[in-house]
């Protein structure tokens, strides 16, 4: 199954939510209730205040200098200015060093460490060495998870004793990246700590082992939210950014979503790159995003 049938698929509850409305809303007529009820629609479908006025009003800006008559062509339209919003930033991952690190970060449940797994099978795939390294220490048994998914995708994995100082694992995990010739470091961080502050620092002290020991490296810092959690996976994103300067986002969990919205408002809101969705439970349903091909799922 190609991208676009997998993202098809992904957004059925949410084409179910908000598909109906936009098919009645496309069988009218181009007047102000239709501006209206779009503005609804896309509410409804959880993106946002903000980039709705902004979408719907980019909208009639466009219909009116093209005069656009025709409903097609306004649907059209609709969706080249949909995918333009989500075009922010780069959205293909930047590890071209070797090594190269890809931190992730993210509240406990939202199906990181799973990410983790999934995008390790993947690079694997595409003829990279990965080493996974297990720096959430405070969570019981998540370096057992991570091992776990170490051994479906194939790659090492460098752990230490729950409790753990989550520095001194990826201290470790980097030397022995640097001595097995590995290409990509996919580190795991804890998912809660007791405050911002706390988050910040233990950042911080891993970003100043990577400086150490791999200078100049590509690094990512991608942030895993869980598409069903909606408008609070965009509080939460706005949070971790402040933290931790993240590069981009992985949005899991989008076919239990029926708010897939969200991907739009957190591109545009945050002018952050959605770099990977999670489509299903297989170890090849993470998939590099594509804006066009996801707004025509949508629409």
């Amino acid at each position: 199954m190609g991208f676009f049938e997998k993202i098809k698929a992904g957004l059925t509850r949410t084409r179910e939510n908000i598909g109906h409305s936009f098919d009645q809303l496309f069988a009218g007529e181009l007047d102000d209730d239709f501006y209206d009820e779009l503005e609804e629609t896309l509410i409804l479908g959880d993106m946002g205040v903000d980039t709705t006025l902004k979408a719907v009003e980019e909208l009639r800006r466009r219909v009116r200098e093209e005069k656009i008559k025709e409903m097609d062509a306004a649907r059209v339209c609709l969706r080249d200015i949909l995918a333009g919003m989500l075009q922010v930033g780069q959205p293909e991952l930047q590890l071209a060093t070797t090594p190269s690190v890809a931190l992730f970060i993210g509240v406990n449940g939202v199906g990181k460490t799973t990410t983790i797994g999934k995008l390790a099978a993947r690079l694997k795939g595409e003829g990279k060495r990965v080493l996974l390294a297990a720096a959430d220490t405070f969570r019981a048994a998540a370096a057992d998870q991570l091992e776990i998914w170490s051994g479906r995708a194939g790659v090492d994995l460098v752990r230490q004793h729950e409790g753990a100082d989550p520095a001194a694992v990826v201290f470790d995990a980097l030397t022995a990246a640097k001595a097995r010739g590995s290409d990509v470091i996919l580190i795991d961080t804890a998912g809660r700590l007791h405050n911002k502050q706390n988050l910040m620092n233990e950042l911080k002290k891993i970003s100043r082992v990577v400086d150490r020991e791999l200078p100049g490296c590509d690094r990512e810092t991608l942030l895993v939210l869980d598409a069903t959690t909606g408008q609070n996976g965009l509080i939460q994103a706005k949070q971790f950014k402040e933290a931790a300067g993240i590069t981009g986002i992985v949005l899991t969990k989008l076919d239990g979503s029926a708010k897939g919205g969200i991907v739009i408002a957190i591109a545009q809101e945050l002018q952050v790159p959605v770099k990977y969705i999670g489509v299903g439970e297989g170890i090849d349903d993470l998939m590099p995003f594509e804006a066009q091909s996801f707004v025509e799922a949508l629409i």
